[in-house]
């Protein structure tokens, strides 16, 4: 009988979504295990065959767990804010919602018919007030708290206040925007305003002025990786670099616990490398800078106290409010001019650009140690929101201090014994013993680092610094805060009002605050946010709605927010919402966060590194202090999938013609490669009347074919892609070779973290393999082959058994590429094979990578509850034993022959056996056999003469 694979498959689809089959509650009766992918933005492409690949890798797992006994949550939903349905909604005028779901009707399609365990009954879309509800609800409860260096975690904002009415700013240990200072008879004496205000500079969730990537061509604030070259992705419109306030969230705060989290989880040691050098510890010292001739001064942070000795330059950032202090009148158009200049790069721009720019501010600071008058200058390659905003320029130590120095020919100072310093060599030579710093050469008498090694003169110069109060010892983070709102309309609103003028929470019960209706997704005519189009957008704090902002009296009726809320503020505790999706009362219930915990393992794509899993474990972390999440760590194993990478096809177009000629009769003409779309190349073999129906311009496209008549394409692997024509539409393959043949496919291609190109020519195989193993269980007439009675030889056992070990070892270790070899292997082993015991073990080792012939199967089989809930196999080592052995037989050391044995035969007995075989006559005729030598299970040796 045929392997009909798309009937089998969309029966068994249907019977899953019929029977609730994925779906999932909690059992206490059984070990939870939380399977969770990096969910999709459902753009309007649709999937491509390299989007699923975490997703099948994923599901593998799921299955598998399911068949070893857990209770498996395996959810899915979408990201669905996104800039992409916002332009959309801008330059065609429909709204961004409509889109949106027409594109996850479209993702939802695609995604059921590759035949995923999602429970989809826990649903979520991040664009839906029942979801957002408790994004807002999240950051309300960011503002009303603080951090508390001290017992390390997030306290309400209510102790702050209750603190400061008693001690002021006394013993205070808090994270904070910048230090201040007050007495309790100060606080007592501010207006709520003010209050208000300094409370600010502690919230978790607070208003402050920050450096972003403004795009007023989009009339959005960007994120570094939408801005290349000074311009914005989407659409190519001028980007600079503006001060704004902006809703930030304070996770600075959580850096130390970042760190420490990563020795907790069991990631790629690439991923967490990455998370530590972009949070950045360093241990050093703050030193005040006093600006000479003036009341004005700065500090600088130093991991290497000891070369102040060094400094000859110190440099501030161009958007430092120190600037506009310290320049000189005769400098002020010079540094205007140059600040002009950097507002149009990014900063990703300015830290990989090297490129030496400066001006000179015309002022100068004082070396607190040697007590030297150092020029001032101001640098792009200085950023504000790293460290202070300013450093000291030690040329000889450090490589970009060195190119700034020699580039405005400022003096070079050698501090340690044997530094080679030259244009052609900079090296700094750490770790050996210090010259003398410039002998007679310090504001302190007697302070010198000679003899020391370089450890210790950092220590010594800490020291000093600390007892002397020129600074501090600081443990310093170069993680920032994240900035936490967008002028956009397609986002999350926030719920806050403005009660003259200060930023009010909008009441918890009120909570979700819909996104309104605007006639226009455009900035205002006056430049304010989207939000300013919306009629229905103030807030009535006497009768708690939301009323026509026409009503705003600054009394009881105030204007809201018009900022929304950037795309990763859905996505940072997503992963908590799916345990209890449909709770109306709050993010998840005490029950399913107890028994869910945290997610088991979570798939995604490395580029992800840095922004979505610092935030959503900040965020994670936020809410264990709160006491809503059960686990410091949302994610406890991390499998980055890596990319399926497209294979190009081109075809070659003799220039200044419309003849295109096969790529083996190319050689020593003048062509031009053109990219085709590989949907019309089958085995690189063009489908020539499919390419002149492509596009216009090739209707009287003419053909230089080869010597078998066909015309062929050339090939190259490149990233998947529309502008490449590379692009795989999963549908296409489901279609003509099934879902199961895809996922196997998919997974065959090589390590599940590793990228890989795309070759439809390869799939057949796994298709044919699928065939193979189907006719394990049907002949051609359609005869059910299985029998109950039938008993498995011993070999037979044996290839099951070595099967279940592989495969139970390989999943684990998400080594599927190699455990689908190993099926292959099997199915041709267990060829003959007809007993039904090893069969039905056969089905459900197969069933986490192909589990629509596996459910066929199954029924087949005789049983009636669906195969993911059977019982994973166990090998057992013995039968994997083997019972025969093969050894060869020499004599004087060279081998003649062979012969088969028990395993686990006798030395003695190995001896007759091969004495008492005829072909040894041979060998021994006429002669002596002077002694026989047997290795156990390796050879037997006849020494004759």
């Amino acid at each position: 009988m045929e392997y009909n694979f798309r009937e089998i498959e969309k029966k068994w689809q249907a019977e899953w979504v019929k029977n609730n089959t994925y779906k999932v509650c909690e059992d206490e009766n059984k070990k939870k295990f939380y399977v969770l992918n990096m969910f999709p933005y459902p753009s309007g492409a649709g999937l491509h065959v390299g989007h699923p690949l975490g997703y099948i890798a994923s599901d593998i797992y799921a299955r598998f767990k399911r068949l070893q006994g857990f209770n498996v949550l395996n959810p899915m939903g979408y990201d669905a804010y996104g800039l992409p349905a916002e332009q959309y909604a801008i330059q065609t005028g429909q709204h961004p919602e409509k889109t949106t779901f027409d594109n996850i009707g479209r993702y939802r399609e695609q995604l059921d018919k590759i035949g995923f365990c999602f429970d989809w009954s826990r649903e979520i879309r991040t664009c839906t007030p029942d979801y957002y509800h408790w994004t807002q609800w999240a950051f309300q409860k960011m503002f009303d708290s603080y951090y508390c260096n001290a017992s390390q975690q997030a306290r309400p904002i209510s102790e702050l206040e209750a603190a400061f009415a008693v001690k002021g700013t006394e013993g205070l240990n808090v994270a904070c925007s910048e230090e201040m200072s007050f007495t309790a008879e100060e606080w007592n004496a501010k207006t709520e305003k003010e209050k208000s205000d300094i409370l600010m500079n502690y919230r978790i969730a607070f208003m402050g002025e920050t450096m972003v990537n403004w795009c007023a061509g989009l009339g959005t604030v960007l994120a570094n990786d939408e801005v290349v070259d000074g311009v914005s992705v989407r659409g190519g419109f001028p980007v600079e670099q503006k001060k704004m306030r902006q809703w930030c969230l304070r996770v600075s705060a959580y850096s130390q616990r970042l760190l420490d989290g990563l020795e907790t989880v069991e990631w790629s040691e690439s991923i967490k490398e990455t998370q530590r050098n972009w949070i950045g510890r360093s241990e050093g010292t703050e030193v005040q800078i006093k600006v000479d001739g003036t009341e004005n001064g700065f500090t600088i942070f130093t991991t290497r106290a000891d070369t102040m000795f060094g400094v000859t330059f110190f440099v501030l950032a161009p958007e430092s409010d120190l600037v506009s202090l310290v320049t000189t009148e005769d400098k002020k158009a010079e540094v205007e001019e140059y600040i002009k200049y950097v507002k149009s790069r990014t900063e990703r721009e300015r830290m990989i650009d090297h490129t030496v720019t400066g001006v000179f501010s015309g002022a100068y600071g004082i070396n607190p140690i040697t007590g030297d008058k150092c020029p001032i200058y101001i640098s792009e390659y200085v950023l504000a929101g790293y460290g202070t905003g300013a450093i000291m320029a030690v040329p000889a130590h450090d490589s970009r201090d060195y190119a700034f120095a020699k580039h405005f020919n400022l003096p070079i100072i050698p501090l340690v014994e044997g530094a080679d310093v030259s244009e052609e060599s900079y090296d700094a030579k750490e770790g050996i013993v210090m010259n003398s710093p410039m002998p007679g050469k310090t504001a302190f008498e007697g302070f010198s680092l000679n003899g020391m090694t370089i450890k210790e003169a950092i220590a010594a110069t800490k020291k000093f610094v600390s007892e002397h109060n020129l600074g501090r010892v600081k443990v310093n983070y170069r993680l920032r805060d994240a900035i936490f709102s967008r002028q956009r309309y397609w986002g999350e609103p926030f719920p806050v009002y403005y009660k003259n003028g200060v930023p009010t929470m909008i009441h918890e019960e009120c909570l979700p605050i819909e996104l309104p209706q605007v006639k226009d997704f455009k900035p205002t005519a006056t430049g304010e946010p989207p939000l300013g189009n919306a009629q229905l957008w103030a807030w009535d704090e006497a009768n708690k709605k939301i009323v026509d902002k026409a009503l705003v009296d600054e009394k009881t009726v105030f204007p809201i927010e018009l900022y929304t809320m950037p795309g990763f503020a859905g996505s940072s505790a997503y992963y908590l919402r799916y345990m209890d999706p449909k709770n109306s009362e709050c993010l998840v219930s005490e029950n399913a966060a107890s028994y869910w915990q945290n997610v088991d393992l979570y798939v995604g794509g490395s580029e992800h590194a840095t922004g979505h899993l610092i935030y959503s474990r900040f965020w994670n972390k936020f809410l264990f202090d709160l006491g809503v999440s059960k686990q410091e760590e949302p994610f406890k194993k991390l499998v980055n999938q890596g990319m399926i990478q497209g294979r190009s096809n081109f075809v070659y177009r003799i220039k200044d013609t419309n003849t295109f000629v096969s790529f083996d009769k190319k050689e020593g003409l003048d062509v031009t490669p053109i990219h085709v779309d590989v949907n019309i190349v089958s085995g690189d073999v063009l489908d020539v009347e499919a390419f002149k129906a492509w596009r216009p311009e090739y209707n009287d496209a003419e053909f230089i074919l080869n010597d078998e008549g066909k015309y062929v394409c050339g090939w190259a692997v490149e990233k998947m892609s529309k502008s490449m024509y590379n692009v795989v539409n999963p549908d296409m393959i489901v279609e003509k070779y099934g879902a199961d043949t895809l996922r196997l496919y998919e997974m065959f291609l090589g390590p599940v973290e590793q990228s890989k190109p795309w070759d439809t020519n390869g799939i057949d195989g796994c298709h044919r393999f699928l065939k193979k193993f189907w006719g394990l269980f049907y002949d051609r007439e359609g005869n059910f082959m299985p029998d109950a009675e039938a008993k498995a030889t011993a070999e037979q056992e044996k290839s099951l058994h070595k099967l279940i070990k592989k495969v139970t070892q390989d999943i684990e270790q998400f080594s599927y590429n190699t455990s689908i070899a190993a099926f292959m292997i099997a199915v041709g082993e267990l060829s003959k094979c007809r007993d039904k015991a090893v069969l039905k073990e056969l089905v459900i080792l197969l069933a986490p990578f192909a589990p629509h012939i596996a459910e066929e199967l199954w029924a087949a089989l005789g049983e009636t509850t669906t195969v993911c809930d059977a019982q994973w196999p166990v090998w057992d080592e013995k039968k994997m034993v083997d019972s025969e052995i093969t050894m060869p037989v020499q004599f004087c050391g060279k081998t003649r022959f062979t012969i088969q044995l028990p395993a686990g035969i006798s030395k003695e007995d190995a001896e007759k056996a091969a004495l008492a075989d005829e072909r040894t006559a041979r060998y021994t005729d006429g002669k002596q056999i002077v002694k026989i030598i047997v290795v156990p299970g390796r050879i037997i040796n006849i020494v004759v003469k």
